[in-house]
């Protein structure tokens, strides 16, 4: 991205500029009190929390404001008017923040990482776009239904061992394990772990590398993370290894293998519809690590969320439990079309993702030369980090009782009267996460299983800590489990007449065959997204 601005300084990864280089009259936005000399404004910063350190000075200087970390100044913004005014795809583009660059020596042009220039960017989008559509999403959600029956059985194991669950790191196992059946035809094995898998290990090892790069000055970063950056390079070579063995797999299998016309499929075969041409083998790498990191990270952090604040809430997991036994009733599986009928799940979802939105900020660049809401003069290639968890919060937007959880603050008509670009979980515009309906379809089914199946029980003396890892994850989390008796079929809610019972391929859950129905709204479309 050097091409949209000045170049950038020795030591830093290509992309990044200071804010003194793009914003002309920086010395207009506040700044925290007490900045000392080369190191900033580091007074009472923890370097294993920037994002809620961030979140204090937002609600100290306002709606825009500046830190200086060992010589880097970052503008933050969060005011819901000019994140509205940062949307604007004629003048703003995605910017890949200085966290994000540093994921490129294992990411490089995949996705979530490439710059705006980089031609696998759009061939990479246009090829796999289709891997997200309805037809595609409807078959994913059979084998979400056999994962999501895997972590149950998990669960029923620790219930009747009188042990509470380790919220977070079963919901990583259970979104790895979704993203890996549904995207790659690949089991990773992680409910018959008793530890992490080591892909997971090392996708951890990645992001804390990643983040811990911001804190250190960058010259000396060679030197003082020195251990550290050995085990990123072993980590990468293992994420790179568990890619480059399951493509292998794949093309060796042919025709006969898991995938039927899944993502891994699509990337090895499928060219791109106008221009015929595919994605390279590296790029192939590149895309699979980006999936497999960013599909199950950011939506294990969301249902870990969502179940922490069902546990401390048995009035809204109670009126959740109520929809979800009127909707789906004694069906076994519930078919594809009914997870968009758990709009009340919903609501408590996307109100867990307004308060801790699990991608917690995201990077925007001017195109040219341009004034900010009118206030704030940008030149080309200046860029601002949007602090997503503070736009969440606005009390202009969500009142003052922003902090509060209320799922009501999505009910359709609320939604219909915020304006627009005031929730944005899965940030922005042509670069927004392609994978937003897969991970919502997920955690809105599973969120119905789990309270169809158990009582939520919360430790009373568990406060919540929020862990930081570029992504953000509920630390030390458990919870009780209390079995629930079936509920009987609500006749307001039948099934469909005559429906046959196809199995899952294991034979373990029978899922009814909803073709015929009438056809329903994509199952995470709403307002405003």
């Amino acid at each position: 991205m050097g091409a949209t601005g000045p170049a950038a300084p020795a030591g830093l990864p290509k992309g990044f500029r200071g804010a003194e280089l793009g914003w002309p009259e920086l010395h207009r936005i506040p700044h925290p009190p007490h900045r000392l000399p080369l190191l900033g404004d580091v007074l009472g910063a923890d370097r294993r929390t920037p994002v809620q350190d961030s979140m204090r000075y937002a609600r100290m200087l306002g709606p825009i404001f500046r830190r200086r970390v060992f010589g880097k100044e970052f503008v933050f913004v969060w005011g819901s008017r000019l994140v509205a005014d940062l949307a604007d795809e004629t003048r703003f583009a995605k910017h890949v923040g200085l966290g994000v660059a540093n994921l490129r020596p294992v990411a490089g042009d995949g996705l979530f990482t490439a710059y705006n220039h980089e031609p696998n960017w759009q061939l990479a989008h246009d090829v796999l776009a289709p891997g997200f559509s309805r037809e595609a999403m409807a078959g994913y959600h059979v084998m979400m239904l056999d994962v999501a029956a895997r972590l149950t059985d998990h669960w029923d194991r620790a219930l009747a061992a009188g042990r509470t669950v380790d919220v977070p790191g079963d919901m990583t196992k259970l979104t790895l394990e979704t993203i890996a059946r549904t995207g790659f035809g690949h089991d990773f094995g992680s409910f018959e772990r008793s530890r992490p898998h080591p892909f997971v290990t090392a996708m951890v090892g990645t992001l804390s590398y990643a983040q811990r790069l911001n804190t250190v000055p960058a010259p000396l970063a060679p030197y003082l993370l020195r251990g550290a950056t050995r085990r990123n390079a072993a980590d990468i070579a293992h994420l790179n290894r568990t890619v480059d063995d399951l493509v292998r797999a794949r093309r060796a299998a042919g025709g006969d293998g898991p995938g039927n016309g899944d993502l891994l499929d699509r990337m090895l075969e499928t060219a791109h519809p106008d221009t015929g041409e595919r994605l390279s083998p590296e790029n192939v790498r590149r895309q699979v690590i980006t999936f497999l990191v960013a599909g199950h990270e950011t939506t294990s952090g969301a249902l870990s969320f969502a179940l922490h604040y069902l546990a401390r809430h048995p009035d809204v997991a109670t009126r959740a439990r109520a929809e979800v036994d009127r909707v789906w009733g004694d069906t076994p599986a519930p078919g594809y079309e009914r997870v968009a009928k758990l709009r009340y799940v919903r609501r408590v979802l996307d109100e867990s993702l307004r308060l801790w939105p699990t991608a917690p900020a995201f990077a925007r660049e001017a195109l040219r030369d341009t004034v900010l809401a009118g206030e704030h003069p940008m030149r080309r290639g200046a860029w601002t980090l949007v602090l997503t968890t503070m736009l969440h919060r606005d009390p202009e937007v969500w009142g003052a009782d922003a902090e509060r959880f209320d799922p009501d603050r999505f009910e359709a008509r609320a939604v219909r009267a915020r304006p627009r670009h005031v929730f944005k979980p899965f940030g922005t515009g042509a670069r927004a996460c392609i994978g937003r309906q897969f991970a919502l379809h997920e955690a809105t089914l599973v969120l119905g299983l789990l309270l169809r199946r158990y009582d939520l029980h919360a430790d009373p003396d568990y406060r919540l800590k929020v862990t930081e890892r570029l992504t953000l994850m509920p630390e030390g989390l458990r919870l009780r489990l209390e079995r629930r008796t079936a509920p009987a079929a609500s006749p307001s809610e039948p099934g469909p007449a005559g429906a046959a019972r196809v199995p899952v391929p294991d034979g373990r859950v029978p899922v009814p065959d909803e073709e015929g129905r009438s056809a329903a709204r994509c199952p995470v479309h709403r307002t405003g997204d």
